[in-house]
């Protein structure tokens, strides 16, 4: 086996996989926040990722101590949504969050995440690791797609946010051709069952199945935001 020739291929089908993505993202998913809100606390910024060609708007509102809601406006409208956030677990450095979240995009979907956060005190990072699941109802061909993956990310200083991950559609194509360049009847380990899930359009846009839909690069910059101030002490009583 040629080692030299199966990583030139890789990088090539890894470097086509991107651009098409960058051209022609069609999923979405929120951008949560590197810390716990407290009630009335915002948090805001923009994201640019390769599942939306133009930078989404994202703002988040402290529902409770302990949840957040959060909206996002794309341009024109793609990477739109609305998800929330609770926190089922929060000790010294480490935090759970599960996150619900809607957003229209040509494949519109919904996802559910569960984050593992830790955070360093010293550094003013935090890192993290997901296991999401997304479900396209009607997507470009109008078929249905059920995807399943992992992202990780990290939080520069709270201020610059990096995320990499994938979520895999099971029945379009076998994890093990995830890196294949071709996945049609051509292909060796090709099986008929996988007619009904095209991974491209007749127009040659990615569809709902395609590898792309399930790819996530993405950077985020948080611009500030405002925490509600303590609430003042009562007057003292005064004595006659």
């Amino acid at each position: 086996m040629d080692y030299r020739q199966l990583r030139r291929d890789y990088f090539r089908t890894g470097a086509i996989v991107i651009l098409v993505a960058v051209l022609f993202g069609c999923s979405a998913h929120p951008t949560v926040a590197d810390h716990t809100l407290k009630k009335g606390e915002k948090y805001y910024g923009y994201t640019l990722s390769v599942e939306n060609v133009f930078p989404v708007v994202f703002y988040r509102f402290g529902l409770t101590d302990y949840s957040d809601l959060g909206l996002r406006l794309g341009i024109p409208i793609y990477g739109s949504g609305i998800d929330y956030s609770r926190v089922l677990y929060e000790k010294g450095r480490k935090r759970d969050v599960v996150n619900l979240g809607w957003s229209v995009t040509p494949n519109m979907n919904f996802d559910f995440t569960y984050y593992k956060f830790r955070h360093s005190k010293k550094q003013g990072n935090s890192m993290y690791w997901a296991l999401r699941s997304m479900y396209i109802p009607k997507g470009v061909i109008a078929g249905s797609s059920m995807r399943l993956g992992v992202i990780f990310g990290i939080y520069r200083k709270g201020k610059i946010g990096i995320e990499g991950g994938y979520l895999h559609d099971f029945s379009s194509i076998p994890i093990t051709k995830l890196f294949s360049a071709t996945w049609d009847e051509t292909h060796p380990d090709w099986n008929p069952k996988y007619a009904a899930f095209p991974l491209v359009s007749e127009g040659g846009l990615p569809t709902e199945h395609s590898r792309i839909a399930g790819l996530s690069l993405r950077l985020s910059v948080a611009l500030g935001g405002s925490t509600p101030a303590a609430p003042e002490p009562p007057p003292e009583e005064t004595k006659e």
